[in-house]
């Protein structure tokens, strides 16, 4: 709500998108971590995505192995997804106007589910696809020698991504006070999300052809080659499905985590003149953006001005804990005392 004073001249008073900025707190909590680390993680990892599957192409052509050719369509993928990732930081980043006045952030949430159907097209599909028609052909593999060594360079250049974006998750987890497993499934920051789930595939991929190509070389037999070429499909599946999910359930508009949800509910019934938070709905609108909206209970005796300074110091509890909040929104509303709407949320 935006702030207000008895003495303020109302020609001066913001309307419409400019009195729904955030009020200014003195005290704020862990800042938003903004989009360069995320932008710098999508960077890097496109980049060696896109080395690594020109070589893996080359060393798949020179020795017809399927889990190089399937390696090297993963990495591509790969590097189509950055493309995308980079595009939803952009394009989430844009401010709002009157036609969206929540702003753009959900649209990173579009572009990352593009992200995660191109990895379900163009890396999985092709993958099981060849596998599928070496093992039916019996094509055997050539030269093994190069694909060791591309295989081998291929980890160390995944490795250093996935532990950049490692950091960047431990460093996220540490500021929001969680574990590194549940800031991955509640996160809405989707391109980390992304990086981290795409290099553990990676480095998982590349394993897999490593076991494929030596028990194809030891038996002579193209079957294992195709399998691991399978294998590597069937990861990518996994990782595209998973992500996808995660995309479809923010677009859709999830709430914020439930230890963030009573949090909230919490700092609204600690204002003085409220008595109960029967309501209590958020929304992730972007990567740094949330909506609260509530309808609360105040005291019956209180007046106009007062609800007027009890809502501002409300969004100022509220943003002084989480400057991620954007928007708050409260609706007077009758309630029972001491009812608080908790255990929301996501879990």
């Amino acid at each position: 709500m935006a702030q207000t004073t008895p003495d303020s001249d109302p020609e001066q008073t913001p309307v419409g998108l400019a009195a729904a900025e955030p009020i200014e707190t003195a005290s704020p909590g862990p800042e938003p971590s903004g989009e360069s680390d995320s932008v710098g993680t999508v960077v890097i990892a496109g980049v060696a995505n896109l080395v690594i599957a020109a070589a893996k192409l080359v060393a798949g052509m020179l020795s017809g192995s399927a889990a190089m050719l399937s390696e090297s369509t993963h990495s591509l993928a790969d590097t189509g997804t950055e493309v995308f990732l980079f595009v939803a930081l952009r394009r989430g980043d844009k401010p709002a106007d009157e036609e969206h006045p929540f702003g753009y952030g959900k649209e990173s949430f579009v572009w990352a589910l593009l992200a995660a159907l191109f990895t379900f097209i163009a890396g999985a599909g092709f993958s099981i696809y060849h596998g599928l028609t070496t093992i039916l052909g019996g094509e055997q593999a050539g030269d093994y020698l190069i694909s060791y060594i591309v295989l081998a360079v291929a980890f160390v250049a995944e490795g250093a991504s996935f532990m950049r974006a490692r950091r960047q998750v431990e460093k996220e987890s540490r500021r929001w006070n969680t574990t590194p497993q549940r800031f991955l499934r509640l996160t809405p920051d989707t391109t980390v999300k992304a990086v981290f789930f795409e290099d553990s595939a990676a480095l998982i991929g590349l394993v897999l052809a490593a076991v494929g190509l030596a028990l194809a070389q030891m038996t002579g037999s193209a079957l294992w080659d195709g399998l691991a070429s399978i294998a590597i499909g069937l990861l990518l599946l996994v990782v595209a499905t998973i992500l996808a999910r995660s995309n479809v359930s923010l677009l859709v508009g999830r709430a914020v985590p439930r230890r963030i949800h009573n949090q909230i509910a919490a700092d609204l019934a600690s204002i003085p003149v409220v008595t109960a938070v029967p309501t209590l709905l958020t929304m992730q609108l972007g990567l740094d953006d949330i909506l609260v909206a509530a309808k609360v209970d105040f005291e019956d005796d209180v007046t106009g001005a007062q609800i007027e300074a009890a809502s501002d110091d409300a969004e100022r509890r509220l943003r002084a804990r989480y400057p991620t909040i954007r928007y708050v929104f409260l609706d007077p509303t009758r309630g029972a005392a001491g009812r608080h709407h908790v255990d929301g949320g996501v879990e």
